[in-house]
Protein backbone atom coordinates (compact mmCIF):
# COMPACT_ATOMS: atom_id res chain seq x y z
CA UNK A 1 0.00 0.00 0.00
CA UNK A 2 0.95 3.73 -0.93
CA UNK A 3 2.49 5.87 2.17
CA UNK A 4 0.72 8.77 2.63
CA UNK A 5 2.69 12.26 4.06
CA UNK A 6 -0.46 13.27 6.43
CA UNK A 7 -2.06 11.33 8.93
CA UNK A 8 -6.06 11.27 8.66
CA UNK A 9 -7.95 12.79 11.26
CA UNK A 10 -10.25 10.23 12.90
CA UNK A 11 -13.50 11.51 11.27
CA UNK A 12 -11.73 11.55 7.73
CA UNK A 13 -11.87 7.36 7.66
CA UNK A 14 -14.92 6.25 6.45
CA UNK A 15 -15.89 2.49 6.59
CA UNK A 16 -18.57 0.82 4.94
CA UNK A 17 -19.00 -3.10 4.48
CA UNK A 18 -21.68 -4.69 2.12
CA UNK A 19 -22.88 -8.02 0.96
CA UNK A 20 -19.98 -9.18 -1.51
CA UNK A 21 -23.03 -8.70 -4.08
CA UNK A 22 -22.75 -6.77 -7.28
CA UNK A 23 -26.30 -5.28 -6.36
CA UNK A 24 -24.47 -3.38 -3.50
CA UNK A 25 -21.69 -1.96 -5.76
CA UNK A 26 -23.81 1.36 -5.80
CA UNK A 27 -23.00 2.39 -2.52
CA UNK A 28 -19.78 1.98 -2.48
CA UNK A 29 -19.49 4.30 -5.80
CA UNK A 30 -21.88 6.61 -4.23
CA UNK A 31 -19.89 6.84 -1.33
CA UNK A 32 -16.40 7.35 -3.73
CA UNK A 33 -18.13 9.95 -5.17
CA UNK A 34 -19.23 12.39 -2.08
CA UNK A 35 -15.90 12.00 -0.70
CA UNK A 36 -14.02 12.77 -3.48
CA UNK A 37 -16.33 16.03 -4.08
CA UNK A 38 -15.52 16.55 -0.77
CA UNK A 39 -12.01 17.05 -1.99
CA UNK A 40 -13.19 18.92 -4.28
CA UNK A 41 -12.04 16.37 -7.23
CA UNK A 42 -12.99 17.34 -10.88
CA UNK A 43 -16.06 15.56 -12.25
CA UNK A 44 -13.94 13.54 -14.89
CA UNK A 45 -11.89 12.50 -11.86
CA UNK A 46 -14.77 11.99 -9.56
CA UNK A 47 -16.48 9.71 -12.16
CA UNK A 48 -12.74 7.96 -13.10
CA UNK A 49 -12.53 7.13 -8.96
CA UNK A 50 -15.99 5.90 -9.20
CA UNK A 51 -15.08 3.48 -12.24
CA UNK A 52 -11.55 2.30 -10.58
CA UNK A 53 -13.50 1.57 -7.28
CA UNK A 54 -16.11 -0.55 -9.33
CA UNK A 55 -13.56 -2.73 -11.02
CA UNK A 56 -11.34 -3.22 -8.19
CA UNK A 57 -14.45 -4.35 -6.40
CA UNK A 58 -15.79 -6.57 -9.45
CA UNK A 59 -12.27 -8.29 -9.33
CA UNK A 60 -12.66 -9.02 -5.73
CA UNK A 61 -16.53 -10.39 -6.22
CA UNK A 62 -15.21 -12.33 -8.79
CA UNK A 63 -13.05 -14.46 -6.02
CA UNK A 64 -15.14 -13.66 -2.91
CA UNK A 65 -16.12 -16.51 -0.49
CA UNK A 66 -19.73 -17.51 -0.37
CA UNK A 67 -21.86 -15.16 1.88
CA UNK A 68 -18.88 -13.21 2.27
CA UNK A 69 -18.77 -9.33 3.15
CA UNK A 70 -16.96 -7.09 0.50
CA UNK A 71 -14.71 -4.58 3.33
CA UNK A 72 -14.05 -0.69 1.98
CA UNK A 73 -12.19 1.65 3.85
CA UNK A 74 -12.15 5.34 2.44
CA UNK A 75 -9.18 7.82 3.79
CA UNK A 76 -9.51 11.62 3.17
CA UNK A 77 -5.85 12.84 3.24
CA UNK A 78 -5.49 16.72 2.26
CA UNK A 79 -5.23 16.21 -1.98
CA UNK A 80 -5.87 12.74 -1.98
CA UNK A 81 -8.30 9.82 -1.40
CA UNK A 82 -7.68 6.36 -0.57
CA UNK A 83 -9.75 3.14 -0.78
CA UNK A 84 -9.06 0.30 -0.14
CA UNK A 85 -11.42 -3.18 -0.79
CA UNK A 86 -11.36 -6.08 1.05
CA UNK A 87 -13.09 -9.56 1.09
CA UNK A 88 -12.34 -13.45 2.36
CA UNK A 89 -11.80 -15.67 -0.58
CA UNK A 90 -12.21 -19.09 -1.84
CA UNK A 91 -9.17 -21.50 -0.93
CA UNK A 92 -6.91 -20.98 -3.94
CA UNK A 93 -7.94 -17.67 -5.10
CA UNK A 94 -5.91 -15.63 -7.16
CA UNK A 95 -6.61 -11.81 -8.19
CA UNK A 96 -5.90 -11.10 -12.26
CA UNK A 97 -2.50 -10.39 -12.92
CA UNK A 98 -1.38 -6.71 -13.03
CA UNK A 99 -0.54 -7.70 -16.72
CA UNK A 100 -4.55 -8.20 -17.11
CA UNK A 101 -6.45 -5.23 -18.74
CA UNK A 102 -8.71 -5.09 -15.70
CA UNK A 103 -5.23 -3.64 -13.96
CA UNK A 104 -4.36 -1.63 -16.38
CA UNK A 105 -8.25 0.05 -15.84
CA UNK A 106 -6.79 0.86 -12.66
CA UNK A 107 -3.77 2.00 -13.48
CA UNK A 108 -5.13 4.44 -15.98
CA UNK A 109 -8.33 5.84 -13.51
CA UNK A 110 -5.89 6.43 -10.40
CA UNK A 111 -2.20 7.76 -9.37
CA UNK A 112 -1.48 4.14 -7.72
CA UNK A 113 -2.96 0.67 -7.34
CA UNK A 114 -2.04 -2.48 -5.38
CA UNK A 115 -3.18 -5.34 -4.35
CA UNK A 116 -2.47 -8.58 -1.98
CA UNK A 117 -3.80 -11.82 -0.98
CA UNK A 118 -2.93 -13.16 2.60
CA UNK A 119 -4.41 -15.65 4.85
CA UNK A 120 -7.54 -15.76 2.56
CA UNK A 121 -8.07 -12.37 1.90
CA UNK A 122 -7.58 -10.76 -1.08
CA UNK A 123 -7.02 -6.88 -0.98
CA UNK A 124 -7.10 -3.97 -3.71
CA UNK A 125 -5.50 -0.79 -2.70
CA UNK A 126 -6.04 3.07 -4.82
CA UNK A 127 -4.53 5.89 -4.39
CA UNK A 128 -6.10 8.92 -6.09
CA UNK A 129 -4.66 12.46 -5.90
CA UNK A 130 -6.89 15.69 -6.71
CA UNK A 131 -4.95 16.83 -9.95
CA UNK A 132 -6.89 20.46 -9.73
CA UNK A 133 -6.56 23.06 -7.26
CA UNK A 134 -8.78 24.30 -4.43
Amino acid sequence: MTQLTGQPATDDVVHLTVPADGGYLGVLRTATAGLAARLQFALDEIEDLRIAVDEACAMLLAIAARGADLDCRFTVIEDALTVEVTVPTVPGAKLPAESSFAWKVLTALTTSASASAVAGRATISLLTRRTTGW
